[in-house]
């Protein structure tokens, strides 16, 4: 597959959903914005630049690519192994799955990674700009950890590619403060993560913080026993971000870059500042 087929492919299937779900959020939001779009909408847009431009310097050969490379060379155990296509298909797409699963897991449980994530948590606000906001250190061993998974089991490189599309709109569609019926919601996140399922995830309360880590696919939250269903306050009540970095001037993108190295006392009470 060609590089600029797979970018144009992921580039024009982002702008897709992100357009759609930001029409979402206008006509039917779930929550009133405590910080609004104005600053944090270009701070949070400007890291998913900043995040793109250090993948493609730091690791120019992407997951596809290094796919493409491994079944050119018989490379990872379902090149070992006599399985039509989809199926080797639909297997690395899940072990991919459950490797994002298992690693958002690791960077809320490991002191040093939670130092990296815990950006993407100190949103004052949930929306679709908060699925792209995160620590390009973090992407760096995202993007790592998925190549290494890739050379390992030889995941098929459109699977790759369709894992990442879906991770993409996924991501976008989950942090989404859009409204949605309970009977959707209830039939959707039985095969999707929904948006009222990870709203839980951005809660302040740090019982719900450490839950529903799953991005594409809700089962293995439920495997593992870390699902949670509604978070305790309701949608509507419930904080959003962390105790720590609720100035405003934190949501500025040389203050998100630079959050994994400083410690911050917990306000007194509530957001500060302009």
């Amino acid at each position: 597959m060609e590089p600029t087929t797979e970018i144009t492919l992921r580039i024009a299937s982002f702008a897709a959903i992100f357009a759609g779900m930001a029409l979402w959020e206008l006509a039917s939001p779930c929550r009133s914005l405590l910080a609004g779009r104005r600053p944090r909408w270009p701070n949070n847009l400007g890291i998913l630049v900043v995040d793109a431009l250090a993948v493609r310097l730091v690791i120019p050969t992407a997951a596809v690519g290094v796919a493409v490379v491994a079944a050119e060379r018989g490379w990872g155990l379902l090149n070992l192994v006599a399985m039509p296509g989809w199926l080797a298909g639909l297997a690395g797409f899940l072990i991919l799955d459950f490797v994002i699963y298992a690693q958002h897991y690791a960077f809320h449980h490991v002191p040093w990674l939670w130092r990296l994530h815990r950006m993407h948590h100190a949103d004052l606000d949930i929306d679709l700009t908060t699925g792209v906001r995160f620590h390009p250190i973090e992407i760096l061993i995202s993007m790592a950890i998925k190549i290494a998974i890739v050379l390992t089991f030889g995941v098929p490189a459109i699977a790759v590619l369709i894992f990442e599309i879906v991770l993409n709109a996924t991501s976008v569609f989950n942090h989404g403060n859009v409204a949605m019926p309970i009977w959707l919601d209830r039939a959707l996140r039985l095969i999707v993560v929904t948006p009222d399922m990870h709203r839980v995830h951005h809660s302040v309360v740090r019982a719900e913080t450490d839950s529903n880590f799953g991005f594409n696919l809700p089962w293995w939250d439920w495997l593992f026993g870390t699902y949670r269903a509604q978070p305790l306050a309701g949608h509507q009540r419930m904080t959003i971000g962390l105790p720590i970095f609720r100035h405003r001037r934190e949501l500025r993108l040389d203050r998100l870059l630079t959050q994994p190295f400083r410690n911050e006392v917990p306000p007194s009470g509530g957001t500060t500042g302009n």
